[in-house]
């Protein structure tokens, strides 16, 4: 009997969408939010030059206010939510979207939108592939155990860059060198060094 293939994770552009979450003006109190909103624009510059769908959510905007304009969401229409998960904003864009494998997440917060929507997404047979350098909590406790709990569940953990490359899969490709100067500095530090260094029990 053949061995079962273990679920690889591999990301690929024409089964892939970006999903981004809730980066909005009352929410600029959160954790590293500069710099998540930084690494989630890096991504969606990214998708858009391979043609990678995206869908943006913004929860309550009458109380919490409009998605920021750092995050270059300009073009892409806000699906309002009070649900703590993404998944029926979006149902119907999932629901076009047979070939869908891969979800690429990036928001806030993480012990709430974020891990509510992986578990939905994950309910529904989809890989979700978490951009940890793309999402924050007002707790980073509360950032490292949702993180932990979304790997436990099945979800994978990835840097924004690791994804990007992924998509990308070539040198040769030809967008290579628009997304060479997109990702050629470094990604912001999010703060995540702190949480995984030190052999973190959550994490083995």
């Amino acid at each position: 009997m053949a061995a079962v293939r273990p679920n690889l994770g591999r990301v690929l552009p024409g089964s892939s969408i970006l999903f981004l979450c809730d980066m909005q003006e009352k929410f600029r109190h959160v954790a590293c939010f500069p710099q998540i909103v930084s690494v989630a624009a890096r991504m969606l510059k990214v998708a858009r030059l391979l043609e990678v769908p995206a869908v943006l959510t913004e929860q309550y905007p009458e109380g919490l206010g409009p998605t920021v304009p750092e995050l270059g969401a300009e073009g892409l229409r806000p699906l309002a939510k009070t649900c703590f998960s993404m998944v029926p904003a979006v149902q119907q864009e999932l629901d076009t979207r047979p070939q869908l494998r891969s979800v690429l997440l990036c928001g806030i917060e993480t012990q709430a939108c974020i891990l509510n929507t992986t578990l939905d997404l994950l309910d529904r047979g989809l890989q979700v592939h978490v951009v940890v350098d793309a999402c924050s909590s007002r707790s980073q406790v509360d950032r490292l155990v949702a993180l932990a709990r979304m790997r436990q569940s099945g979800a994978f953990l990835s840097t924004s860059e690791g994804l990007i490359l992924q998509l990308v899969g070539d040198a040769a490709h030809p967008q290579f060198k628009e997304i060479q100067k997109i990702i050629k500095e470094p990604a912001p530090d999010s703060g995540l060094l702190g949480l995984f260094q030190g052999q973190n029990p959550l994490f083995r």
